[in-house]
């Protein structure tokens, strides 16, 4: 994983849980096939994601908080 890609991607994303998610799941649509946003020589996918990431190509909406009443009893 390339250290450079990855900081500036968590500049646009500081929630590392949210930006490994995003990362995973646009590398595994990269990887069955999805242009890349970006003209890059990268042969790594998730290299190529967090650039994605790091050029704002890419956004992401956090889930809304679950009712506190509703899950497991």
């Amino acid at each position: 994983m390339n250290e450079k890609y990855l900081q500036k991607a968590l500049e646009k994303i500081p929630d590392k849980r949210a930006l490994c998610i995003l990362a995973s799941r646009r590398a595994k649509q990269l990887l069955r096939g999805a242009r890349p946003l970006v003209k890059n020589e990268e042969d790594e996918f998730l290299d190529l994601a967090l650039l994605e990431i790091s050029e704002g190509l890419l956004d992401y909406e956090l889930p809304e908080e679950e009712d506190e009443s509703f899950g497991i009893l």
